[in-house]
Order: C-alpha cells, then sequence, then structure tokens
C-alpha cells in the first residue's frame, strides 16, 4: 500500500485533492490487498487514468472581447462501461480536483450496479455573472474540443457544478451538429429530447434513501429530526424535499457567502422559493430572510456546523468540513453524517466522526443517486423509452438501498463492521478489479 502511494505521489507531488482521494481509498484496501495479493496489480493500475485531455477553449463576450480558458476531460477507467462522470464549470477546476472526483466517480459507479466506468471533466470557466448567450458561445465552443473524445458507447458526460440544463443545451446541440447524430451522448437532458424524469433530484433523494437506510441500523428513521444542511443547489434542495417527504426538517442552507437558520424548518413553500431563487433569480440566500424575516442569516459558511441538529448532509463542496466542524457537530449529539458533495469532509472531519460512532455516509456511496439516475437515462435512450415518475424513483431507492447494503456487507467482510468508507471502497473496487484482472489491465 505503502509503494502505490508513494508512486502517486511521486507522479503527482502538486496534486492534493488527487492525492488525498487516492489516499484514503487505498489505505481502506489494505485488508482486500493482504488477503487476495491478486489485486495488487489492479490496485496499481487503478490510481493511474486511462487517459487526460486538455483542450483551449476561446470565445467571445457580448462587448466582442476574447476569453480563452482551459478544458478537460479525465477519462480514468472503462473496465465494467464507458467512461461515466459529470462536466464541472467553475473557476478552481483543474487537474487535480477533476482526477480526485475521477478517481472517486470508478468506484461510486460500480456501487451503483450498473455498468458505467468513471471519468470527470469541465473547465476554469465561471458562468456566474455571464449572459445567457456568453454561456451558449463558450459551450458550444467546449463541445467543439470535446466531441471527438465522447460517445455513447466511450464517454458520458453529464452536469456538475455550473453545468445545469442551459449548458447540457447547448453543448447537446452543439455535438448534434458536429457529428450529425441525435444519440445519448450526454445525461441531465431536458425530458422533451431525451431525459429522464428524476434526474434534478437523484442526487438529493439518493442521498437521503442512504441515510435512511444508515438510520435503520440504529433503529431510527427521519421522523421529527432536525436536519443541517450545507449548499443551496440541485442537491441540497431535492435532500431537503425528501427528508420533508419522510417527516425530518431541515434548518439550514448556505451559499458561498453564508447560511440561513430556520428553526422553524424549511417547508415546502419555502424550499420552492429557495430553488426559484437559486436557479430562476440567481440570487443569494441571504435573500431567504427577507422573504421569511423569523430566519438568521449568518456571513460565512463554517458556522452551519454548529448549529444544533440530528443529522448533517454536506452538499456543498470539498473539504467543506473540517476536523473543529465535526468537534461541533458531535458535541451537539449528531448522530448521522451523509456526505451530498463529493469528499465534502477532511480526513480529520472523518475520523473524529467515525472515532464518536456517528453513522458516516461517505460521497463515493451517499451521493451514487445522480449517476444512477443518469445510468437509467442512458438506459432509456438506448431503449427509446421513457420511465415515469414513480418507475424511476422506485429504481433509484432500489439501487441506494442495495449499495447501503453492499458498503455494509463489504466492511463486515473485512473486520471493518459499520465503516461505510472502507465498505463502499472495498465493494466498489472489487467488482473493478476482478474486471480489469479478466480483461488483461490494458
Amino acid at each position: 500500500m505503502a509503494e502505490i502511494l508513494a508512486a502517486v505521489v511521486a507522479r503527482d507531488p502538486n496534486q492534493p485533492e488527487f492525492i488525498q482521494a487516492v489516499t484514503e481509498v487505498i489505505e481502506s484496501l489494505e485488508p482486500v490487498l493482504q488477503a487476495h495479493p491478486k489485486y495488487l496489480p489492479a490496485a496499481r493500475a487503478i490510481v493511474e487514468p486511462e487517459r487526460v485531455i486538455q483542450f483551449r477553449i476561446p470565445w467571445i463576450d457580448d462587448n466582442g472581447v476574447q476569453h480563452v480558458n482551459r478544458g478537460f476531460r479525465t477519462q480514468f477507467n472503462q473496465a465494467i462501461g464507458p467512461f461515466k462522470g459529470g462536466l464541472r464549470f467553475h473557476p478552481t477546476v483543474n487537474l487535480s480536483i477533476l482526477k480526485f472526483l475521477g478517481f472517486e466517480q470508478v468506484l461510486k459507479n460500480s456501487l451503483t450496479g450498473l455498468p458505467m466506468g468513471g471519468g470527470k471533466g469541465g473547465a476554469d470557466f465561471d458562468p456566474k455573472g455571464k449572459s445567457d448567450a456568453e454561456v451558449v458561445r463558450f459551450c458550444q465552443s467546449f463541445m467543439i474540443q470535446l466531441f471527438r473524445h465522447i460517445g455513447q458507447f466511450t464517454d458520458v458526460p453529464a452536469g456538475d457544478i455550473g453545468v445545469g440544463g442551459r449548458e447540457i443545451g447547448a453543448m447537446f446541440g452543439m455535438h448534434k451538429k458536429l457529428t450529425n447524430e441525435f444519440t445519448g451522448i450526454l445525461t441531465g437532458k431536458g425530458l422533451e429530447w431525451g431525459g429522464s424524469l428524476i434526474r434534478p433530484e437523484a442526487t438529493g433523494y439518493g442521498l437521503v434513501y442512504f441515510t435512511r437506510e444508515m438510520l435503520k441500523t440504529k433503529g431510527t428513521d427521519f421522523k421529527g429530526k432536525n436536519v443541517v444542511l450545507s449548499g443551496s443547489g440541485n442537491v441540497a434542495t431535492y435532500a431537503c424535499e425528501k427528508v420533508i417527504d419522510l417527516g425530518g426538517k431541515c434548518i439550514t442552507m448556505s451559499d458561498s457567502s453564508g447560511y440561513i437558520t430556520d428553526m422553524d424548518g424549511i417547508d415546502r413553500e419555502k424550499l420552492a422559493y429557495i430553488i426559484d431563487l437559486k436557479t430562476v433569480q440567481r440570487g443569494r440566500i441571504s435573500e431567504y430572510t427577507k422573504k421569511f424575516p423569523k430566519a438568521k442569516y449568518t456571513a460565512g459558511c463554517e458556522g452551519v456546523w454548529s448549529v444544533k441538529a440530528d443529522v448533517a448532509l454536506p452538499c456543498a463542496t470539498q473539504n467543506e468540513m473540517d476536523g473543529e466542524a465535526a468537534k461541533k457537530l458531535t458535541a451537539n449529539g449528531v448522530i448521522a453524517v451523509g456526505e451530498g458533495a463529493n469528499m465534502p469532509c477532511t480526513p480529520e472531519a472523518v475520523t473524529h466522526l467515525q472515532s464518536k460512532k456517528v453513522l458516516f455516509g461517505p460521497g463515493k456511496a451517499t451521493n451514487a443517486g445522480g449517476v444512477a439516475v443518469s445510468g437509467l437515462e442512458m438506459s432509456q435512450n438506448s431503449l427509446r423509452l421513457a420511465w415515469t415518475r414513480e418507475e424511476v424513483d422506485g429504481r433509484l431507492d432500489t439501487i441506494m438501498t442495495d449499495l447501503h447494503k453492499k458498503a455494509l456487507d463489504a466492511a463486515a467482510k473485512y473486520g471493518k463492521e459499520g465503516d461505510y468508507v472502507a465498505g463502499a471502497n472495498i465493494a466498489g473496487f472489487i467488482k473493478v478489479a476482478d474486471a480489469m484482472l479478466a480483461q488483461g489491465i490494458l
């Protein structure tokens, strides 16, 4: 294990997010690699992407000024299916972040039980503050470079931070123009042109389904429980919706400027306002208190974890919860934490939560609902069918329930009972490693 980690650090010393992700996975695989040395070649190979593509994206703003951004696609592992993973448009995008996300995606997709490999991509472009016309021009330029590297049997990207329906539509249209084909080369599409019901809700719903299963192991559920959420995008808002469905009460949400606390609970009316505020008005979460003055707004995001609650669902971004924040949660009696974002808890936070016997669901398991429904969208595209909302939601619930069982069983089998981090890594890895060994690790 030390040899594998040393090789990663030697190759990529300036990629901290990627090193963090690989370290967490490889360390948890130690009992598997000791019991089954045949998996060592797969472990050495799985930490290296099959292909990394980088390209420039020139585009013209509304004032006629040219800009050039940097685009990427990290095609990490194709052993069990075509590369699958989101595209992120955000100023912080770099190769380290995309390799960390792509590596996590390999195991996450494996856990869903669907035939999907892992990848990730994006650009250091910020859609915030840009006009619709500028975003469309950027997306078209991005796809002019990306189209030659993707396909329904090769690589099927989806959305991520900064890439929603508007961006997916612009990229899909350009791909169709370039190839003269109408194929399911992107997921997260509009319902009228090949999208799936439940896709916008999927990551948030899946997070709550997995957390519900964790709570069941302690003989409890969401009913009557207070939930602290970070973020106010798709994951957070639809996680809130499903918590409401299951009888819980969400009392916080945040964005990059700060967070709101509403001890009366964010009900359906308030949630509808937040969704409109963030997706239509593109406003700040602070405006919530103008509409609902009993709520409190606090500048800065760090304090959200000091709000007393039973369950915490970090849904904003990587490394948003550190060890000190985790200590505040446990001091306030939190019993479960489910990661809605990708790696939102630092290693120190995870160690502390597990030491206090808090139920902890890692992102590669808890937020797999989004890619699971992306896989279902791919199936519907291939069948030329559209399933009902109830069908898709039922399949998602089943996938997340099964995924929870896989992680729990794998952890118990290798002496890590109750450790969802180890269980998810082990279960995801073994499936991919068996496929890699069978195919010769090419």
